[in-house]
């Protein structure tokens, strides 16, 4: 009988972090963990499931090939402090859907190969925070969900019509995927859901029929975020989106805002939320802080707005009452340009008027930066690229306008940790193009507001 050859050959350690378990017990990058209470890992979600005990027996192959037995006492769930070569300890799982709204299909070619890949793994959701459609889940992946209690998950539903999302996804199997939803909720899985919407294909009554399946699901659905598909202008040969206008944005407020108070009623959670561009698309006051329970989707675009503005008039509160604050307006004197995209314009223009009129020897020029490289429907900062902020600002100082020394931009222009744009462009190649300096803001009221109080005393 010929023996199947076992493969598996441990983790290799990429970072020991300073004064952690692993460190106390000299484990050193280059290791490689081979198992945990005698059973090897397949992944991150083994790892973090079998590190949760108080008492673990943890086996260590170290570069000289000798293998060490580590005998740990530590608290419930306390981490070693160790990070590996994969951040999942195995392979991503790529996406097996084509959606109709699918941004990366809407990209121009010739771009890092890093940007076409599309992921929908499970393990990135409960790590990062990434939404996954199901569809490339096993029974196996969601029985390990719910044997190690991870959460929360969040889900790229779209429309609970079993028909529809298969369509949408452009996989037969994407509708009878929704099964999974009851299995987590019967476990007690906690769960974020997103709806995509597009224009005549799950809007309208679909959009209130997934609305009506969904809250079936509370209080372990904890949210459901509605956005806007995206749109750009690289659609040949794709399915025909139409965009959405501003009376459709209030028909999907309106719809959503009949219905939060219901969920708030019986479960304390709001429950279905619309993400920021529809309040600005339709012109509408963003609704207030307590609405958005905890802004449990903020990085996904909802109540966003409403952080900030409450940030920045705070801060702003809290500077007027300084006492020092008749000197310090006084002191800040300086002329300088926030560049941002179409979507938050508006905003961000009356934020720096305010800011003005608290400190009337400053000047600030807020500049929409349109997106050519995606198109004019694509409106939100983070799609910017390093090329359309050249170009736009250069055309501004090549006509003579004095922006002053100093360009504002927000933070999530760049890549996550780096100072490079979507295309590839540094912020020091910006400077140089621009003759100014490029100071990146996070998306906080305060921070905002402090970035431009320091850079106007410079």
């Amino acid at each position: 009988m010929k023996l199947k050859k076992n493969k598996y050959q441990g983790h290799v350690i990429k970072k020991v972090h300073i004064n952690s378990i692993a460190d106390e017990m000299d484990i050193n990058v280059g290791d490689i963990l081979l198992t945990i209470n005698g059973r090897e890992i397949e992944d991150v979600f083994d790892y973090r499931y079998l590190i949760t005990n108080e008492y673990i027996e943890v086996l260590i192959k170290k570069q000289n090939g000798e293998e060490w037995i580590l005998e740990i006492e530590k608290d419930y769930e306390e981490d070693l402090g160790i990070e590996f070569e994969s951040g999942l300890m195995s392979a991503c799982r790529s996406c097996r859907n084509k959606c109709i709204f699918c941004f990366i299909d809407q990209m121009p070619p010739g771009m890092r190969e890093t940007l076409y890949f599309k992921d929908d793994d499970s393990r990135l959701s409960f790590l990062q925070g990434n939404y996954i459609t199901l569809t490339n889940m096993s029974q196996k992946d969601v029985d390990r969900i719910v044997k190690f209690r991870l959460a929360p998950i969040n889900i790229s539903i779209h429309t609970t019509n079993p028909e529809l999302r298969s369509k949408m996804l452009n996989n037969r199997f994407a509708g009878e995927k929704l099964k999974y939803l009851e299995t987590f909720y019967k476990a007690g899985i906690e769960m974020n859901g997103q709806i995509v919407l597009c224009k005549n294909v799950n809007d309208g009554e679909e959009l209130k029929r997934s609305i009506d399946d969904l809250s079936k699901f509370l209080p372990y659905l904890k949210s459901v975020s509605v956005v806007p598909a995206g749109v750009t202008k690289y659609r040949d040969g794709l399915f025909k989106l139409e965009m959405f206008n501003r009376q459709d944005a209030d028909r999907v407020i309106d719809m959503i805002e009949s219905r939060q108070q219901e969920f708030y009623n019986k479960y304390g959670l709001h429950f279905i939320h619309a993400s920021d561009e529809w309040y600005i698309m339709a012109e509408r006051d963003f609704p207030e802080e307590n609405r958005y329970d905890g802004y449990l989707q903020i990085e996904n675009g909802v109540g966003m707005m409403r952080s900030f503005i409450n940030e920045f008039y705070k801060a702003l509160h809290n500077i007027k009452r300084r006492k020092d604050y008749n000197s310090l307006s006084n002191n800040i004197k300086n002329k300088l340009t926030i560049a941002t995209g179409k979507l938050a314009y508006a905003a961000i223009n009356d934020f720096a008027k305010k800011i003005t009129e608290a400190f009337p020897h400053i000047e600030i020029n807020v500049v929409c930066i349109r997106n050519d490289f995606f198109g004019e429907t694509i409106t939100v900062s983070g799609l910017i690229t390093g090329k359309d902020l050249i170009k736009q600002i250069k055309e501004r100082l090549d006509k003579g306008e004095e922006l002053g020394k100093t360009l504002m931009i927000p933070s999530n222009m760049l890549r996550v940790g780096e100072d490079v744009f979507l295309d590839d462009v540094t912020i020091s190649q910006v400077e140089k193009a621009l003759g100014m300096k490029v100071v990146p803001v996070d998306s906080d009221g305060k921070k905002f507001l402090d970035a431009v109080s320091k850079q106007g005393q410079m």
